[in-house]
């Protein structure tokens, strides 16, 4: 195939990327042998590294016995079992799995269930959904539509949905005040919300929607203290959902099963996907409470969505794997201690750079964001790529981890973003700063 053009329609459509021909814990192996670390788990995905054992033997197991079953003839024993262990305890009232092939299916899904279980309930008014600024929940249209995501959401515009409004991000960096606190911010984050609610008419909305530590978009910003309790009481005083988008934050990334566990509150509707089957297969879930879903079982009796691969049986065997491994493995906790460890090595390394600005996150979920000035906080030109030129120059070094721009408003600012496997070493996550380190000092070179 040397030479030949590439049939796949890669993400550039102007060069072909290396290709990846195997992997070995924290490790992916190039075409040409080269050993690139993993850095980021991709996009935050493989949270127990490459080609593990178990994973790959129950996979195996499973697809002697069935690949495949349709959701509309039968269940599966995998996808029982999978259901039983994420929610078989009711964790935060959340009672019942939807299994899908991802992040994207997951919010769609927890969408379209928000709005029929307003209409069995008797309120079709209920039709507006409220999220943030810079924010992402995902590709699909009505995720798109969702999610706050400026350059993602410019081409596909007209195609969007005007259901949806967006508010004022609970991102400290760039949006609290220089004279107010904490608590100053959370409230007036809280009064902004509660203002959109009656611009709106508090009977039309049914859910607000966020991600408990923002992603891709913004580069692992965490809220501040209390915030999600302020929204919870708001969403609970005019009756409408909330719904958690933990795709890339839940399943133990933030050093806890799921990231809401950290904020003293629960959802009732939250979506999850990449650290669920780590990778091994696709799949997502929307877990939704029992309160929901017993509305739509008395009322229509049917949730009115579907796909061709829900509950593939071979990726719930995957997925279940995962989430055994992590349990019986105590990997949590390892997250909390090198969550700990990374956050001390990025201060070490960048807590003085003159063109960080800020180091942040939660458990194996950082980001540094670089700026052009760290007393004004003012990006980089964005027509200098400097997160790309980042990229190109960690994986040169043998480093993959996750850059992206327009961190401050989806048009200006670059992030690098972390997320290493939960069985990382600590020399691992040394040599991931080292490398990143070198990475970010010799692109600058290029710009400054």
């Amino acid at each position: 195939m040397a030479g030949q053009k590439s049939r796949v329609l890669h993400r550039s459509l102007r060069e072909t990327p290396p290709r990846a021909v195997g992997g070995e814990g924290v490790w992916l192996i190039a075409e040409d042998g080269k050993r690139i670390l993993d850095a980021s788990g991709g996009a935050a995905v493989s949270c127990l590294g490459h080609q593990h054992p178990r994973v790959l033997e129950a996979m195996s197991r499973q697809a002697s016995k069935l690949a495949y079953a349709h959701t509309g003839f039968f269940s599966s024993e995998p996808a029982e079992a999978l259901a039983e262990h994420l929610v078989g305890e009711e964790p935060g009232g959340l009672a019942y799995a939807y299994f899908v092939s991802g992040g994207s299916e997951a919010v769609e899904a927890s969408i379209k269930l928000a709005r029929q279980y307003f209409l069995e309930r008797g309120e079709p008014r209920r039709q507006r959904f409220i999220a943030r600024r810079q924010s992402y929940h995902g590709n699909t249209l009505g995720a798109l539509s969702a999610g706050g995501n400026a350059w993602r959401r410019e081409p596909y515009a007209p195609l969007l949905s005007d259901a949806f409004s967006h508010v004022t991000p609970a991102f400290a960096y760039h949006e609290k005040r220089d004279h107010e606190s904490e608590t100053d911010f959370v409230a007036r984050l809280a009064a902004e919300l509660e203002a959109e609610f009656q611009r709106l008419g508090p009977d039309t909305v049914a859910a607000f929607i966020a991600e408990p530590v923002v992603g891709a978009t913004s580069g692992c910003v965490p809220p501040p203290e209390g915030y999600f309790r302020a929204v919870r009481d708001i969403c609970n005083r005019h009756g409408a959902l909330l719904i958690l988008d933990e795709v890339m934050c839940g399943m133990g990334r933030t050093g806890t099963l799921h990231a809401w566990e950290q904020e003293g509150i629960a959802p009732d509707i939250q979506a999850i996907a990449k650290g669920l089957g780590g990778g091994y297969q696709p799949i997502g879930a929307m877990l939704a409470s029992a309160d929901i879903i017993d509305t739509i079982r008395q009322g229509s009796g049917a949730f009115q969505h579907g796909h061709t691969y829900l509950a593939h049986p071979l990726a719930c065997a995957a997925a279940l794997e995962v989430q055994r491994i992590i349990a019986e493995e105590k990997l949590l906790e390892k997250v909390r201690d090198l969550g700990r460890h990374l956050e001390l090595r990025l201060a070490e390394r960048f807590g003085n750079h003159r063109h960080v600005g800020d180091i942040r996150g939660r458990g194996l979920l950082q980001a540094i964001e670089l700026v052009a000035d760290r007393g004004s906080r003012l990006p980089f030109d964005p027509g200098l790529k400097l997160n790309q030129r980042i990229k190109a120059a960690a994986f040169e070094a043998g480093l993959a981890c996750y850059p992206a721009g327009g961190t401050m408003d989806g048009r200006s600012g670059d992030h690098v973003l972390l997320a290493p496997p939960y069985i990382a070493t600590p020399d691992d996550i040394d040599m991931i700063v080292d490398r990143l380190g070198s990475a970010v000092d010799g692109a600058l070179k290029t710009v400054v």
